[in-house]
């Protein structure tokens, strides 16, 4: 993969570091925060939305899938179309329909207007993601800057994720389950304020410019059926014929996006991106990073909630030690990574993962917050800032700016896709192994989904190894010489 250090003469931008690129990462880092924290604040809240709206429990997972259907779908579409039409221009459209999705997702008057408004949102994140990692890449040379500023972007969407736990459940017993939406209006707004002072244009020239529409429609088209696939299959059941029918759709989709993308003159995913390994293997690790936040953040929360009898305040507020970690170890690992090489800290990060689940496994039916809790959420809260931030580096070191969108779709596709992935996989193995009802049952169900976090911990694990076993390119090599 060509060496970014200097800017890429076939992309426009600012030939050297704007005076206020700072104060625009705070402005990316903000909208990296609402749509991660979107993605998961409905958790606590969905037993409030279930009673105010009628929802049946197979139609309430809709609140929560709607968002990763729509986001995962079209986050690669997105991202490429940035770098075709500019990072600035989708990015201020991204923010625009969030605006207006928040605002229909709290006045939601009935099941579908809330499900479709929530389609939206994921829509609108779809656009927002990708997009301000790409204006961060433009933004940045690759080299210390970068890594640090990648560090904190990472590291306050992964905080993002862990908070939307704490202000999810404080503001559903507070306010209303209205307001986790309503709170992302005035920082909207800001951020349509901000975008004219802080942020400059970047794209494809114009002779340079085209779209593959095959590529688009079946990109698109196999991320959303798959995804709508593990979503429904801990209802119907994996073996279920629709299961199956939704996962062979799905390849074939896969199959025909490989051919056309042969095949195109302008492809939408240029195959020359995936000769970097360390692309490749921070985008996997980046997919079992997602199965695992998510799948244990259902786990916990349900287990909280069901067994513990927490209520959403009291769970949301014991969450608080999870995400100062989370943050924390970010900051940590974003000083690291440029001393010892992301390699080294993704792999710490995955141990992290596994020692954290690991610890959770104990929990017990007559458990307590700080007996069951508290040491399992701070070990998984430092993997979780630990492993966003070098599996993050890992997938866009030595991207060139003309695909820095393309990569960041693909980076955030990677963690959504997981994420649903993870949900509906940890979901599934708790059901099969609640055997009857009550807190002993329930109890031994969420152990065995916690073993399953145990198990993707390892193969993230595997994955880092074999990274930091392989070659280093020269680019990677550069990066901790120059910090």
């Amino acid at each position: 993969m060509a060496q970014s250090s200097e800017k890429n003469p076939s992309t426009t931008g600012p030939s050297k570091p704007p005076p206020s690129r700072w104060a625009a990462l705070g402005l990316l880092c903000a909208a990296m925060f609402m749509v991660a924290l979107d993605g998961q604040i409905v958790i606590l809240a969905m037993p409030s939305i279930q009673a105010d709206l009628g929802f049946s429990v197979s139609s309430l997972q809709w609140v929560l899938s709607g968002y990763l259907l729509s986001f995962g779908g079209l986050l690669l579409l997105a991202g490429r179309a940035a770098d075709l039409l500019g990072h600035r221009r989708l990015f201020v459209i991204g923010v625009v329909l969030f605006l207006a999705s928040s605002v229909l997702c709290g006045a939601a008057w009935s099941q579908e207007t809330l499900i479709i408004a929530r389609l939206v949102q994921g829509a609108s994140a779809a656009i927002m993601s990708p997009t301000a990692l790409a204006l961060l890449m433009t933004t940045f040379d690759e080299g210390p800057d970068r890594n640090r500023a990648l560090a904190i972007w990472t590291g306050t969407g992964a905080f993002g994720a862990t908070a939307a736990l704490l202000i999810g459940g404080v503001v559903t017993d507070l306010l209303g389950w209205e307001w986790i939406f309503y709170l992302n209006i005035p920082v909207a707004a800001v951020m349509l304020a901000l975008v004219p002072v802080l942020l400059r244009e970047s794209h494809t020239p114009a002779t340079e410019r085209s779209f593959d529409l095959g590529g688009a429609i079946t990109s698109t088209g196999a991320a959303v059926v798959l995804i709508y696939a593990v979503v429904e299959a801990p209802n119907i059941g994996w073996g279920h014929s629709r299961t199956i029918g939704l996962l062979a759709a799905a390849a074939v989709l896969v199959a025909l996006f490989v051919v056309i993308e042969k095949k195109s003159v302008a492809p939408l995913v240029p195959f020359r991106i995936f000769k970097s390994s360390s692309l490749v293997s921070g985008n996997l690790m980046m997919i079992v990073v997602g199965m695992l936040l998510l799948g244990f953040n259902v786990l916990v929360s349900l287990y909280a909630q069901q067994v513990l009898l927490f209520t959403p305040v009291i769970f949301g507020l014991g969450t608080l030690a999870y995400a100062l970690m989370d943050i924390l170890s970010a900051n940590v690992a974003g000083v690291i990574v440029g001393k010892i090489g992301y390699r080294v800290v993704a792999l710490a990060g995955m141990v992290l993962f596994g020692i954290g689940s690991l610890l959770m496994t104990a929990i017990s039916a007559d458990g307590s917050y700080f007996s069951d809790l508290f040491v399992g959420l701070l070990v998984f809260g430092s993997a979780v800032g630990t492993c966003f931030v070098a599996v993050s580096i890992a997938a866009l070191t030595g991207v060139p700016d003309e695909d820095a969108g393309l990569a960041s779709g693909i980076n955030n596709a990677a963690f959504w896709i997981g994420g649903a992935l993870g949900s509906a996989v940890v979901s599934t193995v708790a059901v099969i192994y609640t055997k009857g009802t009550g807190p002993a049952a329930l109890t031994e169900g969420f152990q065995a989904g916690f073993w399953t976090c145990v198990a993707l911990a390892a193969v993230g694990a595997v994955i880092a190894l074999i990274l930091l076993l392989l070659p280093q390119p020269a680019e990677e090599e550069a990066l901790p010489a120059a910090h």
